[in-house]
């Protein structure tokens, strides 16, 4: 497994990561022992990055990962984050990025995951009530007491990047970047690469769209979370579905997959981007640990940018509630 670096301070991780909030909720049903399985194929895939929050499944994914990291801690990149609110029924309540809340969430991730240190400790939304320079300062606080290695932050704008760099090194910004996310690139990763931030890319296969295999809605089960996002619904979706012929068809002509495909163009944007799409499932996991074989070159990658350019992406990232809580 090659090694990617994120930030300045030392940071080294695999170079395909792993999501795991779709094990414990949003992605309909899941299966603890097929989790568990999936977990310890990514340790002997040497996918050693997991990512996890401490709002998926309302705290049980940070509990699925600690039942997996048991006698081998040392083994994993352990990234979680900090900053969305739910209620016990699970429903939002907002962004809190205040100090006593990041100390108090730390402590509970902590004792959810069963280690002493987290790797990788995100803001999960940046807070518009607080001043992030509050917010990562008392995040600064946790490495200087030994409980967290390296700050991130999620889904913040330049201006944010900025002046959280300014209190304490940022080690990496997490944000949704794929062949049907690419806002990003105008403004938000040139400021990382100013600043010596790695960008971590969630749902670099569209929320499992690239791969092909969802053409409409009935694939997915009642309780998906995608059912409500606007570019799986009706014409959006229907639309959208030209990218996925695209991909099929370079993919076929490649020998690959077309979510191998995808993971290569995000592996492509530079070796300070590290994609960690997320799975419930082996097979999917070594699917797309495949895509590391694939190499893209030259034409090729011009190719797939000449017919971007001629794709039009329905719908937003997510619904408009939730839009407004991106830092853009």
């Amino acid at each position: 497994m090659e090694k990617r670096k994120l930030g300045n301070g030392g940071l080294v991780v695999s170079s395909l990561g792993l999501g795991c909030m779709g094990m414990s909720e949003f992605y309909g049903t899941g299966d603890v022992a097929e989790s568990l399985a999936t977990l310890d194929r990514a340790l002997e895939l040497g996918i050693d990055f997991w990512d996890t929050a401490d709002i998926y499944g309302q705290g049980r994914n940070e509990e699925l990962l600690g039942q997996a990291l048991k006698g081998r801690r040392e083994r994993v990149v352990l990234a979680t984050k900090f900053g969305n609110v739910r209620a016990e029924s699970g429903a939002f309540l907002g962004v809190d990025g205040s100090p006593d809340y990041v100390r108090r969430c730390c402590d509970e991730s902590l004792a959810r995951l069963g280690v002493e240190v987290i790797d990788l400790y995100y803001q999960h939304r940046v807070d518009p009530k607080v001043p992030i320079e509050d917010t990562v300062g008392a995040m600064a606080e946790l490495v200087r007491e030994g409980k967290v290695r390296y700050l991130g932050l999620s889904e913040a704008g330049p201006a944010t990047l900025r002046r959280a760099a300014a209190v304490h090194p940022i080690a990496a910004l997490q944000t949704e970047y794929s062949l049907w996310s690419r806002d990003l690139e105008a403004e938000i990763l040139p400021t990382c690469r100013e600043l010596g931030i790695g960008l971590v890319a969630y749902s670099p296969l569209g929320r499992g769209f690239l791969t092909g295999a969802i053409k409409n809605l009935d694939q997915l089960e009642a309780n998906d979370w995608r059912r409500n996002n606007p570019r799986f619904q009706g014409e959006n979706l229907a639309a959208n579905l030209r990218l996925v012929e695209l991909l099929e068809e370079m993919a076929a002509s490649k020998g690959c997959t077309p979510a191998q495909l995808a993971l290569a163009w995000v592996l492509s944007r530079g070796e300070d981007v590290v994609p960690i799409p997320g799975t419930k499932r082996r097979s999917r996991l070594e699917e797309n640990a495949g895509a590391l074989g694939v190499a893209l070159s030259a034409a090729e990658l011009a190719a797939i940018g000449t017919a971007l350019e001629e794709i039009a992406i329905a719908g937003s990232r997510y619904p408009a509630a939730s839009m407004a809580f991106l830092d853009q």
